[in-house]
C-alpha cells in the first residue's frame, strides 16, 4: 500500500499561497544552473548558509494585508504582530501536507533553504517524520527532484547540526520544544565536539523559517522565548485550535471544512442508562483543598428531590458532610455508606464499603452494561460498513481507546498473559455477530487475528498505563506510524484496534470509521480531539483518496447523550475558532437596561391600581380522602408501564452549519441490563410519603387499589417516581377544586421591590418600545415573551379606554398548591366608570398545559378576595369589557 497525494486541492493551494505571497518582492531564485557564493534568499556566515530577507517590513505588511483581504479575514491588520503568521486548518484537511509543500514553494520562489519544524509532543513528532517520508516521492516529482534533507534532532548526535548549517540545499530539522526550551538542555550548552560552540548556534546562524505545529501548546513565556531564541526569519503557525491568531493569513474552520466535504461526516451513537437509579451510584468528579485545613470532594449521586430522583453533583468532605445517605436526600440504597477518607495526593475517595474511587471513576449505574453495549454497537457498525465497503477496496478500521491496559490484557500471578474483560467481551460479541446471515464469511479470519492492542511496555515487556509522553510511548508511536500502510491493507486481518487514551494523539489513519472510548474514568478529552482521530477522508487499496460523502462517515460511540455531545462540540468550536453561530450566540451589544419612569410610584393613576392588588394572600384547601384514594388509584392504574433498567443507543448525524451543531435521528435501540432481576427494594411507602405528605394508610390504600404493586419488582425507582407523579397530579386537581384564599392581615408587596429590580434584557422582536410614558411605569421598553403580549401592549397604549397599564414584575407571585404564579398585566379601563383588571394573555385558541390551567383557576379564586378587581384570561384588550 502506497498513499497517493493530490497536488491540485484548491483549498490547500490557497493556504500555501497565503504564506508564500507574504514575501512578494523578495529576489527570485536564480535557478539550479547558476552558482554564486551569495545565492538569492541566502547569505554566508562563518559556520553556515542561512536565509536572508531583502524586502522591508513595510512591504511585508502590505503583502500581509493584501492576502488577508483576498482571504476575507475579518480583521485585516494595520501593523504586524511580529514576523509570526498563522494558518488555521481543521483537523483532517492536510495541515502537515500544506506546511511541508510550503517549504518547497518558498525554496522554489525565493531560495530559502533552512527550515525548523517545532512540535509539542512525541506523537506529533512521529507523525511529522512519517509525513516527510511518505510525501518525499510526491514532492520530488512536483519540484524536479530538488535536493532535500530532513532530520530529527537527536541530542546524542549534535554534530549533525553542522551539516544542517553548512548545506546549501533544503534542510528540514524536526525538533521537540522540550529539547531546547530550558537552559540546561544539551543544545543550549557549549559542546567540545563543536569547538566549544553551543549546538543551537548552528541553527541560529541560519535564520531558519520556523514552522510551529500546534502552537497553542507552546504559549508559555518560556516556550515563546525559546522559539524566538532560534532567531527565525519568520514563524509560521499551523493549527485547528489556535490560542492566539498572530497575523492570521488563512482560515479553514470546521464549518467550512464540513461544507466543502473535506473531512468525514460525523454520526454520534449515544449510549446511556435509562431508568437505572436503583443502586448506590457514586461518581467522583473533583477533590480539592478548601481553606487551609479542609479537603472537599465534588461527587455525583442519585439524589431525591421534590421532582423525583435526579443525578446531580453534591459537595462532600470526610468529617461533617460524609454521609452519602443524607447527601442523597435519604435514599435507602445509600444507607450506611459514608466517606472514610479523601486523599488529595492520590486523588482518591475511600468509601465505608471498602471501595476506593479515583477522580472520574464511578460505582453503580450499569457501568459495565454501558461499556459492553458500546463495544457491541461499535462492532455492529463496523460489520455494516465492512459489508458495503469491502467490494470497493476500502479497509474499515475501528479504534477503541481505553484508560486501563489491564481491561484488555492482564497478567496472572506467574506473569503469563491473560485476556482482560474488554478482550473477552470483544470475542464473545464478535462471534455472536458473525453468526448472523448477513455477516457469514465476511471476515475469513479467526477472531483473535481481528483485534490487537497498541500499548507502551515496561523494561520487562509487560504492557502498562502511561501518560503519552514517556520514552516507552516513543516506541509505541513509532510502531503505530510504521504500521500505518500495513493497517490499510485489506488483506491484513487486524481491523479492531485497542489503544491507551493517552496515545490517541498518535493515531492518524484515514480509514478509521468507528471511534469508541471505553474509559472507566470520566474523560475530559475535548470532543474535537476525540473525533479528530477519524476525520480524514478514507483511501482505497490503490492509496487514492475517496471523496464520496456517503462513504466518508465517522461513527463516534459515546457514553453521553447526543445533546451533551453536540453542545460540548459547538462550545469548543466557538472557543477554539472564534466561530459565531448565527441564532445561537446572543449579541451583548443588544443587551439593554429596562428603566422605570422616574416618579411613577407617586403617580395617582398607578397608586389607585397598585393599592387594590398588592395585598399578599394565603390559601387553604378542603378535600375528601376517599375521593383522593379512588382517583389516585385509577391514575396509577393508567400510568405508563414500568420497565426494566436498560442501556439505550441513540444514533444521530452531526450537522455543523452556520446556525450551530444540530443532528438528525438515524436509529434508536435499547439493550437489556443484565442485573435487572436482583434490584434492591426500598421503602416505597416512605418515599411516596416524603413527596406527597399523605399518611401511610392513605398511600397503602391507593397502591392496593391500583393493581400495580407487582411493578415494584420490575423497577422500584421508576415505579415510585411514576406513582408519585400520578398521586400529586390528582392531589393538585382536588386541592385546586377546593382552594380558598384570604388576605394575610396588612401584608403587601413593598414598593421598594421596584427599586431593587433593575435588570437588563436582550432586545428581540417581542420587546415593546414605549411611546407614551404617562400611561405606564416604564420609561423606555417593556420586556415581553410573545407577539400576543407585544400587540396587547401596543393596544393598551393606543386605546382611549385604557387609562393606565403595566406588565406585572416577576416578583409579583401568587402562591398555589402547584407552585407560584405570576400574572401578566394590571390595567385600569375607564368609560363612564373605572374598572381594575388583572389580565393573563394567551393567543386565541392556544391549548394550555395542565399546570397552566390549574394556576389560572387558582388566580381566579385569589382575585375574588380583592374588591373592584376583575381577573380574566384574554388574547386582546377588546376582550376586557367595561360594563356601564
Amino acid at each position: 500500500m502506497k498513499l497517493h497525494f493530490d497536488s491540485n486541492q484548491e483549498y490547500q493551494i490557497e493556504a500555501i499561497r497565503s504564506i508564500t505571497d507574504i514575501f512578494e518582492g523578495q529576489h527570485l531564485h536564480g535557478g539550479d544552473f547558476e552558482f554564486s557564493v551569495e545565492r538569492a534568499g541566502s547569505f554566508m556566515s562563518d559556520i553556515g548558509i542561512g536565509n536572508q530577507l531583502n524586502i522591508s517590513e513595510e512591504q511585508v505588511l502590505e503583502n500581509v494585508r493584501a492576502v488577508q483581504t483576498r482571504n476575507q479575514i475579518p480583521e485585516v491588520v494595520t501593523e504586524l504582530q511580529g514576523m509570526n503568521f498563522s494558518v488555521e486548518m481543521e483537523t483532517g484537511t492536510g495541515k502537515t501536507y500544506v506546511y511541508l509543500r510550503t517549504i518547497y514553494e518558498l525554496h522554489a520562489l525565493y531560495g530559502f533553504t533552512k527550515f525548523v519544524v517545532v512540535v509539542p509532543s512525541i506523537a506529533i513528532r512521529e507523525g511529522v517524520i512519517k509525513n516527510l517520508q511518505i510525501t518525499n516521492e510526491h514532492f520530488q516529482a512536483l519540484y524536479n527532484n530538488v535536493s532535500v534533507n530532513f532530520d530529527l534532532y537527536d541530542s546524542k548526535k549534535v554534530s549533525n547540526l553542522r551539516g544542517y548549517a553548512s548545506s546549501n540545499t533544503i534542510q528540514i530539522l524536526v525538533i521537540n520544544i522540550d529539547a531546547f526550551a530550558k537552559d540546561d538542555n544539551i543544545i543550549n550548552k557549549p559542546n567540545d565536539k563543536l569547538t566549544g560552540r553551543k549546538p543551537i548556534e548552528f541553527i541560529q546562524c541560519t535564520n531558519p523559517i520556523v514552522i510551529v505545529d500546534e502552537p497553542q501548546n507552546m504559549e508559555t513565556e518560556i516556550r515563546k522565548k525559546a522559539i524566538e531564541n532560534l532567531t527565525p526569519l519568520c514563524t509560521l503557525r499551523y493549527s485547528a485550535t489556535h490560542t492566539n491568531l498572530y497575523n492570521l493569513m488563512y482560515s479553514l474552520n470546521p464549518v467550512r471544512a464540513y461544507d466543502l466535504g473535506l473531512v468525514k461526516q460525523i454520526e454520534v451513537d449515544s449510549i446511556y442508562a435509562e431508568h437505572a437509579m436503583n443502586d448506590a451510584f457514586v461518581q467522583v468528579d473533583e477533590i480539592k483543598q478548601s481553606g487551609k485545613s479542609k479537603i472537599v470532594a465534588k461527587i455525583t449521586l442519585d439524589v431525591s428531590t421534590p421532582k423525583g430522583v435526579v443525578r446531580k453533583s453534591v459537595t462532600a468532605d470526610s468529617t461533617a458532610k460524609n454521609d452519602l445517605y443524607e447527601l442523597s436526600g435519604g435514599r435507602e440504597m445509600y444507607n450506611g455508606l459514608r466517606i472514610n477518607e479523601l486523599d488529595i495526593s492520590t486523588q482518591t475517595v475511600e468509601l465505608s464499603n471498602g471501595q476506593i474511587l479515583r477522580v472520574g471513576e464511578a460505582q453503580g449505574g450499569l457501568q459495565d452494561d454501558i461499556l459492553r453495549f458500546m463495544m457491541q454497537k461499535t462492532i455492529e457498525e463496523h460489520l455494516k460498513k465492512e459489508r458495503i465497503y469491502k467490494a470497493k477496496g476500502i479497509k474499515v478500521l475501528s479504534l477503541f481507546f481505553i484508560d486501563k491496559v489491564k481491561n484488555y490484557r492482564d497478567y496472572d500471578v506467574m506473569g503469563n498473559t491473560i485476556q482482560g474483560k474488554f478482550a473477552q467481551w470483544f470475542e464473545e460479541i464478535f462471534l455472536e455477530e458473525s453468526k448472523k446471515s448477513a455477516n457469514a464469511g465476511l471476515l475469513p479470519y479467526s477472531v483473535s487475528e481481528l483485534h490487537n492492542g497498541y500499548f507502551s511496555q515496561d523494561t520487562k515487556g509487560r504492557l502498562k498505563d502511561t501518560g503519552g509522553e514517556t520514552q516507552a510511548d516513543n516506541d509505541t508511536y513509532k510502531l503505530i506510524m510504521q504500521d500505518k500502510e500495513k493497517l490499510l491493507d485489506i488483506n491484513t486481518p487486524l481491523r479492531f484496534i485497542f489503544s491507551h487514551s493517552a496515545l490517541r494523539e498518535g493515531w492518524d489513519n484515514p480509514n478509521v470509521f468507528q471511534i469508541c472510548t471505553l474509559n472507566e474514568t470520566k474523560s475530559d478529552i475535548k470532543k474535537r480531539q476525540e473525533i479528530g482521530r477519524g476525520l480524514r477522508l478514507c483511501v482505497n487499496q490503490e492509496g487514492q483518496r475517496i471523496s464520496d460523502r456517503n462513504i466518508n462517515r465517522l461513527t463516534v460511540v459515546a457514553n453521553e447523550s447526543y445533546d451533551d455531545f453536540a453542545k460540548a462540540l459547538q462550545t469548543e468550536i466557538e472557543q477554539d475558532c472564534g466561530v459565531q453561530f448565527t441564532g445561537r450566540i446572543k449579541n451583548k451589544a443588544q443587551k439593554v437596561k429596562v428603566n422605570y419612569r422616574k416618579g411613577f410610584e407617586a403617580d395617582p393613576a398607578f397608586l389607585e391600581l397598585w393599592e387594590r392588588i398588592n395585598s399578599k394572600t394565603k390559601y387553604r384547601v378542603e378535600y375528601i380522602t376517599s375521593e383522593l384514594i379512588s382517583r389516585a388509584s385509577k391514575a396509577i392504574t393508567t400510568m405508563p408501564p414500568t420497565v426494566k433498567p436498560v442501556v439505550r443507543s441513540t444514533k444521530k448525524s452531526v450537522l455543523i452549519t452556520n446556525e450551530g451543531v444540530a443532528g438528525n435521528l438515524i436509529s434508536d435501540r435499547t439493550y437489556q441490563a443484565e442485573y435487572s432481576q436482583q434490584l434492591p427494594i426500598p421503602d416505597v411507602i416512605a418515599y411516596i410519603q416524603s413527596k406527597t405528605e399523605l399518611t401511610r394508610n392513605t398511600i397503602v390504600s391507593i397502591l392496593k387499589s391500583s393493581g400495580r404493586l407487582e411493578d415494584i419488582f420490575i423497577n422500584p425507582q421508576m415505579f415510585m417516581d411514576n406513582a408519585t407523579v400520578a398521586i400529586r397530579g390528582v392531589l393538585s386537581e382536588i386541592m385546586v377544586d377546593g382552594i380558598r384564599y384570604e388576605k394575610i392581615g396588612s401584608m403587601v408587596y413593598e414598593m421598594s421591590l421596584f427599586e431593587d429590580s433593575d435588570f437588563e434584557i436582550y432586545v428581540n422582536e417581542f420587546t415593546y418600545t414605549v411611546n407614551n410614558q404617562h400611561k405606564t411605569i416604564y420609561e423606555n421598553i417593556i420586556p415581553l415573551d410573545s407577539g400576543v403580549e407585544n400587540q396587547f401592549a401596543k393596544d393598551c397604549e393606543s386605546s382611549e379606554n385604557v387609562q393606565f397599564y403595566f406588565k406585572l414584575p416577576s416578583w409579583f407571585k401568587i402562591q398555589t398548591p402547584i407552585g407560584t404564579y405570576n400574572p401578566d398585566w394590571a390595567l385600569v379601563l375607564s368609560n363612564d366608570t373605572k374598572v381594575y383588571f388583572v389580565a393573563e394573555t394567551k393567543s386565541s385558541g392556544q391549548e394550555l398545559r395542565g399546570s397552566e390551567c390549574k394556576k389560572i383557576k387558582c388566580a381566579t379564586e385569589h382575585f375574588k378576595v380583592f374588591d373592584e378587581v376583575i381577573y380574566k384570561k384574554v388574547s386582546t384588550v377588546s376582550e376586557l369589557v367595561v360594563h356601564t
